[in-house]
């Protein structure tokens, strides 16, 4: 196998005028993570991401919540998905492909990771409303999708999730969350029988 030749970290600031994000992370971490984003259910979907996907990640974001979740949520997704590209380098020695299926009570969610340097999001299955609900009293609905539309498209990743099943708002967001970590820890690890890069252009 022909592996890293560094360690698969990343550290990445960004500023504008309506947020302020410092994120740091490690692919190749336990799935520790400390994070501060101004929004709480936002914070704990992060912290659900970084768990189960294996990847050690610290977050400080502040930004115009007094207006709104959207611009802090948008710019802390457009970072971690250029920190995960950064970290993943050349992806020489990943597994690319990777797949769950996640329940959370009476919600299910399924999600596909291609680490495929095509960014690509299919995102079907949400309830009719659901991107109108409060989450937490803070996070909308609609900012699932956003978010993922981020992270996909900074990282280079093709992902496609899919809700099969759901009631409560948070029970559905927070299983679309780990079937997405699920699905990526798949992607990201190294496999032993991969040589090189795992594509037949010799390129991700």
């Amino acid at each position: 196998m022909t592996g890293p030749a560094s360690p698969r970290t990343a550290s990445i600031t960004r500023e504008t005028s309506e947020s302020r994000v410092e994120l740091e992370l490690d692919l190749d971490g336990r799935g520790t993570s400390d994070i501060s984003t101004s929004v709480p259910f936002f914070d704990h979907m992060l912290t659900a991401f970084a768990k189960h996907s294996l990847t050690d990640l610290r977050v400080r974001s502040t930004g115009d919540t007094h207006i709104d979740a959207h611009h802090t949520v948008e710019d802390t997704s457009i970072v971690l998905g250029q920190a995960i590209r950064q970290a993943l380098g050349d992806k020489s020695g990943i597994a690319r492909y990777g797949d769950a299926l996640v329940p959370l009570d009476e919600a299910l969610a399924q999600a596909v990771v291609d680490i495929s340097g095509r960014p690509y999001l299919v995102h079907t299955g949400e309830p009719v409303g659901f991107e109108h609900h409060l989450i937490g009293g803070h996070f909308t609905g609609s900012l699932v999708r956003h978010s993922f539309e981020a992270i996909s498209i900074h990282a280079g990743l093709t992902v496609h999730v899919r809700v099969l099943g759901g009631r409560d708002p948070h029970h559905i967001a927070e299983a679309e969350y780990k079937a997405l970590a699920r699905a990526f820890r798949q992607a990201k690890a190294l496999d032993p029988l991969v040589d090189g890069i795992p594509s037949t252009k010799g390129a991700l």
